[in-house]
């Protein structure tokens, strides 16, 4: 059974939060999901500046 990940360094950048975490290979990877109702933005990379561009760009569709 997969465990989840158990993310660290998580900032919130308006409704988005973004958070690192290791992949279950052992790589860092970073994730950035929007936590507003109905919105359903969540995606991952491979850098910590691509997760908190994405999360500084969303525009919340859920609005």
């Amino acid at each position: 059974m997969p465990t989840q990940p158990r993310f660290r360094r998580v900032t919130r950048v308006g409704p988005v939060q973004v958070g690192t975490y290791y992949d279950g290979r052992g790589r860092e990877k970073h994730a950035a999901a929007c936590t507003a109702p109905r919105c359903g933005f969540s995606t991952d990379f491979d850098s910590r500046a691509a997760a908190e561009l994405a999360a500084r760009t969303h525009r919340c569709s859920a609005r």
